[in-house]
């Protein structure tokens, strides 16, 4: 069962930023998942749309000029990367899973995502892009049939995995609480990588590598991995101390 980090390994630093991805990286993680909104003629790596939370700054992101964003800090530490930034960071070393928290999918993302197999180390099948709006992975689909997608959905439908299936999606992202066998094994006979979010709980993390699960989403990758091996984890090392 891969590992990806939930916006990098955002236990251990500011999420969506370049520390905790070099965390992630530390780690081993098979994964890095992170959050982009297009911002004039770029792609911020950030995941809410109000400010507020990761930076104390009033208001909403797409409010913001560029220039305005790169002022900012993410919980006062480190500085709100773009795509590429990003991209070039990690370099090739692992999978990155993309996750379109706004889009213009006119605005070139496809044009990053080839600069990243041109210039970073990167192979095609390492850059998957995902989102809960799948007009949106339609829409990338169609203008560009080999992007590998991810259909994520924080329900179990009534025909389980077929609309991830319909989007032509190599994977489907489920929320842990509503994971089931059923959903798994019919994602798997539609040909469907099973990756679920976001799964921190030891009880959890084992019990979805026994159902056959493809992955899953976490925030601190170290301690999940630890997990899987059986190597016991002391209390502080799973969760922050206040």
């Amino acid at each position: 069962m891969l590992i990806l980090a939930h916006r990098g390994a955002s236990f251990e630093a500011p999420e969506n930023t370049l520390s905790a991805f070099g965390r992630a990286l530390d780690a081993g993680a098979d994964g890095i998942e992170l959050d982009i909104y297009p911002l004039q003629d770029e792609w911020i790596v950030f995941h809410d749309r109000y400010l507020t939370r990761l930076t104390a700054h009033p208001g909403r992101l797409q409010d913001l000029t560029l220039a305005q964003v790169r002022k900012l800090k993410v919980f006062g530490q480190q500085p709100v990367p773009t795509l590429d930034e990003a991209l070039a960071f990690i370099a090739g070393r692992c999978l990155v899973n993309i996750e379109l928290k706004g889009a213009d999918i006119t605005r070139g993302l496809t044009r990053h995502l080839r600069h990243a197999v041109t210039a970073h180390g990167f192979r095609n099948e390492q850059l998957l892009v995902s989102s809960f709006n799948h007009h949106w992975l339609k829409q990338l689909k169609d203008d560009h049939p080999a992007q590998y997608l991810g259909a994520l959905t924080t329900a179990c439908p009534l025909d389980y995995a077929a609309f991830a299936a319909q989007l032509n999606a190599w994977s489907v992202h489920i929320d842990v609480d509503f994971v089931t066998q059923a959903f798994v094994d019919d994602a798997h006979q539609r040909g469907l990588k099973v990756f679920v979010f976001t799964v921190d709980e030891p009880e959890d993390i084992l019990e979805l590598d026994a159902m056959g699960v493809d992955g899953i989403f976490c925030n601190h990758p170290a301690a999940a991995r630890n997990i899987l091996k059986g190597r016991p984890m002391a209390p502080q090392e799973l969760y922050p101390i206040d």
